[in-house]
């Protein structure tokens, strides 16, 4: 199954309610929410009000994707945000196991993710705990960044690693997933598509969702 995760860091704050209901319109089945600090990362973003505010306008899953040092002082504050899956870096977190059952115990979803230079073997002994692993496949802090093409064999090792102990996280992917890499992204193994400007960026966030989808799925029947 294929799942559209639009990403609001390249949306309209002034109308993030209106665009996202086109983007659902579209066939969006969850929302990516950007969270940075200006420490992990080199920007910075929203808190926990306006995820707050944005729960309100939708009713699609919430996957809050903290790129922020010290996670775990904020898990609480982003669960009450009303959140539904929150993924943490594995870079970030020097108790990786530990942040991701508190997740767990806020009622939400753990997801782990890594940066283009992470390679996945770091992600071993928390792949039987997390519900889907996210593969940066731009250096993670702005939106509209070019995909990075030799990401693409970390996104077949999980693929590979899942199948063969039996897991069950899914695969999701973000940065530079659009028209022109959406097919490639798919055959490798991705299964949620986090895409920012392709649905955002210009015209009409309900056609460039229903056009991204249809490529996807279309690419899916691809798979080996």
């Amino acid at each position: 199954m294929i799942d559209l995760a639009p990403s609001i860091l390249s949306a309209d704050f002034a109308h993030l309610a209106d665009q996202v209901e086109r983007a659902t319109a579209g066939g969006a089945s969850i929302i990516h929410v950007d969270i940075m600090d200006g420490h992990f990362v080199p920007n910075l973003t929203i808190g926990p009000p306006v995820v707050k505010s944005l729960r309100r306008a939708t009713a699609l899953p919430l996957d809050c994707h903290l790129m922020i040092d010290n996670p775990d002082q904020f898990i609480a504050d982003f669960a009450e945000a009303g959140v539904d899956w929150i993924s943490v870096h594995q870079e970030a977190c020097p108790h990786l196991n530990r942040t991701l059952n508190l997740i767990k115990d806020h009622q939400c979803r753990p997801g782990v993710v890594i940066n283009p230079a992470t390679p996945v073997e770091t992600l071993i002994e928390v792949l039987d705990i997390v519900d889907h692993v996210l593969v940066m496949t731009v250096n993670p802090g702005f939106g509209g960044q070019k995909f990075i093409p030799s990401t693409l064999h970390k996104i077949r090792k999980l693929a590979q690693i899942r199948a063969e102990r039996g897991y069950g996280f899914r695969i999701e992917v973000d940065g530079g997933v659009g028209l022109d890499t959406v097919a490639e992204l798919v055959r490798a193994g991705a299964e949620i598509l986090v895409a920012g400007s392709a649905v955002f960026g210009k015209g009409d966030a309900k056609i460039n969702a229903e056009t991204l989808l249809e490529a996807a799925r279309s690419a899916s029947l691809q798979r080996v």
